[in-house]
């Protein structure tokens, strides 16, 4: 059994918290030492209660389900010993209320784009292998209800 640990840290200050009147700034700090400023998402709560500069709750849900189907897509690809280039996804998460009328990320779309080099290239039908496989091992996509979707992006060759 794997432990993973963050930590969130808020401080008031001399915000009038009763009032409704305080920053949704905080700070998210990683069991690998880095900090994150984080904040809630000005979709929620406007600024300048929220930053957006800052990583909202929704933001870092859809990151971790992208960054996990990543790592295993490169791990899969190797032992394929196709080689990756680059890896790019533009990921985006869907809010809305589920059937219990409560809002939810409902949906999750991956759109990544691979480039691979060398003489061992795979087929359009492996990479939507290799990505199916990444989805149905990423931690992440286990771990929660959102509908996950996987859209490739094939570049021009």
């Amino acid at each position: 059994m794997a432990q993973h640990a963050a930590e969130v840290l808020w401080v008031r200050g001399e915000q009038d918290f009763l009032s409704n009147r305080y920053s949704r700034k905080h700070l998210l700090r990683f069991d690998g030492g880095i900090e994150v400023p984080g904040s809630s998402s000005p979709f929620v709560v406007p600024a300048p209660m929220s930053d957006p500069s800052a990583v909202d709750p929704e933001e870092a849900f859809v990151s971790s389900v992208s960054s996990c189907h990543m790592l295993w897509f490169l791990s899969i690809a190797r032992k394929r010993k196709f080689c990756v280039d680059r890896y790019f996804d533009s990921a985006t998460g869907v809010m809305e209320k589920n059937t219990q009328g409560k809002m939810a990320v409902s949906l999750i779309t991956l759109r990544p784009e691979v480039q691979f080099s060398g003489d061992h290239l795979p087929s359009p039908d492996e990479i939507n292998h290799m990505h199916h496989e990444a989805h149905e091992e990423c931690f992440i996509a286990n771990s929660i209800k959102t509908e996950v979707r996987c859209e490739p992006v094939f570049p021009a060759r």
